[in-house]
This record gives structure tokens, sequence and C-alpha cells, in this order.
């Protein structure tokens, strides 16, 4: 065997994970800058993925207003067609409406006319809804590809990541994923808070249909504001997250 050709095997290994890598690991910068922590560990960006959802989402809003908590809500523009009082409202209460593509495809499969017709559909339908686009998109599943991020800003936006996405679609309870976010109360107690903060993904929906069961995000949610907000924690939209002077 030409000796040459033995690299060829770990150098398709190593393209493909870090392909596999760029595409997938939240704080990766391969594809394109992403937003993934808040400018201070005192502010804490809790956001929300897949809504609106008229199950859920009402029940939220009301939640967070009882602790003066701001979040950050990626929204899938089908249902903010169907949705578009709700949609209004969450930005009505002071929440940043945000970009997470029309259908909710897995985008890494896609093409870049592909990508740009998910995120400029979500745009449409968010402008049909409330008079504004969004400023910032959060590819569904985390899922990117060299055009994601690329498109995302000749659009004008922002990609979102997170330091923390605990599950709750797959919460068998509010106490089950209650204990899967205390890393975040983990990093506040610390005697010296230093460098950057927490960005939280949660879901107030579910990708396939409106109605989604996300019970457990609530009760996990009710558990956590106060203590968060006695540990100083201050709750902040993305928007804020990023311009915020760090202290």
């Amino acid at each position: 065997m030409d000796p040459w050709l033995i690299g060829v095997p770990t150098a398709a290994t190593l393209a493909g994970a870090t392909i596999a890598l760029g595409a997938v690991a939240p704080r990766s910068q391969i594809f394109g800058a992403t937003l993934c922590c808040t400018a201070s560990p005192g502010r804490l960006a809790i956001t929300f993925d897949d809504g609106p959802n008229p199950a859920i989402t009402p029940i939220l809003l009301d939640l967070l207003d009882r602790y003066d908590a701001k979040a950050t809500f990626f929204v899938i523009g089908r249902f903010v067609r169907e949705c578009a009082g709700l949609t209004r409202e969450i930005a009505g209460r002071g929440h940043v409406l945000a970009n997470h593509t029309e259908t909710h495809p897995n985008l890494f499969w896609m093409g870049p006319a592909a990508v740009r017709q998910e995120l400029q559909n979500c745009q449409a339908a968010l402008h049909e809804a409330t008079g504004s686009s969004a400023k910032y998109f959060r590819p569904p599943f985390g899922f990117r590809n060299p055009w994601v991020v690329s498109t995302a800003r000749q659009l004008g936006m922002e990609t979102v990541m997170w330091t923390l996405l605990p599950g709750d679609w797959k919460a068998r309870s509010g106490e089950w994923l209650a204990a899967r976010m205390r890393p975040i109360a983990q990093h506040a107690e610390r005697p010296k808070r230093q460098g950057a903060g927490d960005v939280l993904c949660l879901h107030d929906g579910a990708h396939r249909a409106l109605g989604g069961d996300r019970t457990s995000t609530l009760e996990a949610l009710e558990y956590w504001l106060p203590r968060w907000r006695d540990l100083g924690l201050k709750f902040v939209t993305i928007s804020e997250a990023v311009s915020l002077p760090a202290r």
C-alpha cells in the first residue's frame, strides 16, 4: 500500500469530526460567529423556542411578569401566522421576538437558497403580525452548516446559541427539569463571578404542532425564577444581554 494513502482515512475522519463539531456544538464558531453567552455573569438570558403556543405561552407570560423577567422568544413562522395576536402580546409585554425559521427543518441538510427561504418566510410572518422583523435567529436543533450563519447575517440577524440546554422537551417532570437547570444557580453562587453569563434555552412550544405540553417547563421556572432573583441575577433579553456593560 502507498504509505501516503494511510493518512487518507484519518484525514477524512478528522474532517468529518470538524464538520460535526461546527454543526452542533453550541459554542463552536467554525461556521460563523454566534452569540453564546451574556456580557456579564450577573445577567441571565432566558430564551424560548418553538412557539408561540396558545396552550402554554399565555401562562408563561404571566409567570415572567410576576418576576419582572424579560425573555427572548424564538418563534416558528407558521405558528406566528396562526397566532398573530399572541405573537403581538409577547412583544407588547416587553419580550424580544426572534426568528426560528418558518417550518423548523434541520438546516444542516439544506442548500443556501432553501435556508434563505426558511429565514425570509419567518421574517415575513413576524412583519405581518407585528410590523417588525427579527434581529436575532436560532437554527432549529442548533444545527448549522457553512451558510446558515452567513445567511442570517445577510438578512440582518445575529445567530444565537446557548450555554445551557436542559432538555425540557423530554422532561419527565418539573422536578427532573429543575435539577438539570441547577448549573445556572451554581454559576451565580461562585464567590467571584467573572466572565460571561448564561443563555438558557427552553421551549414554550413543540415544533410539530400547536398545543405542545410544556407544563414541566412552567413548573421548573416556578421553582427557579425566585431563587435566581434572590441570587442577584438580572433577567435580560438577548439584545440587553449583549449590549449591557459587564459588571
